[in-house]
């Protein structure tokens, strides 16, 4: 559908927003990734997965991209942005459990985010652990950061690394697939989020 523009500190977001046939039962906001955008092949099938489920999904296009950018600002201006976003969106479906996510800097960035905006799940689609041409940066402890349950869907063969299970933490890996999550792995993606949501929902659900 056709993409709206949400005010941030740092120029105008994109929003394009995917809806259940019923009412959604919690609503997801993805990121994408440094120089792509919300149509990459992993989000796409993310988003379809979700709404499956009954969840609201907004795929959210950073102003920088919105302005015709490829390189990102610095992350504090990622997640001012980001933040400003997920709280309109929160002011316009108030009271549905909310779940962030994204794919490479868009997984950074939630992970980053997620318990200012009070996120009970994060899903990192190809999360970046070791940037191929700096091996010594270990950005392990941004994926460390959210309280919520995290998910994982990493290519098996992704260069950027793959960050291990730990407690509160769910690793999918998908054969055969790289940093860009494309093809049957987009749909695997899909089918392990999906999975994942509904583990989440009953288990919101005895608490």
């Amino acid at each position: 559908m056709d993409e709206a523009r949400i005010p941030t500190p740092h120029g105008d977001a994109g929003v394009t927003l995917d809806l259940p046939a019923g009412e959604p039962l919690a609503l997801l906001a993805l990121g994408h990734g440094a120089g792509g955008d919300v149509d990459s092949a992993d989000l796409v099938a993310v988003a379809a997965a979700a709404v499956r489920e009954g969840v609201a999904v907004a795929r959210v296009t950073q102003p920088y991209r919105v302005a015709g950018r490829r390189s990102p600002p610095r992350a504090q201006v990622l997640d001012e942005a980001w933040v400003a976003v997920v709280r309109r969106l929160g002011e316009q479906v108030p009271g549905l459990p909310l779940l962030v996510g994204g794919r490479s800097s868009g997984a950074r960035v939630a992970c980053r985010t997620a318990d200012e905006l009070g996120a009970v799940g994060v899903i990192a689609l190809a999360f970046p652990t070791r940037p191929p041409r700096t091996p010594d940066r270990d950005r392990l402890d941004e994926l460390a950061m959210p309280a919520a349950p995290v998910l994982v869907v990493q290519g098996a063969s992704d260069s950027f690394g793959i960050p291990p299970a730990a407690p509160g933490r769910t690793v999918h890996l998908l054969p055969g697939a790289t940093h860009a999550i494309r093809g049957p792995a987009a749909q695997a993606a899909g089918e392990a989020v999906a999975g994942w949501l509904a583990g989440i929902a009953a288990t919101r659900s005895r608490g």
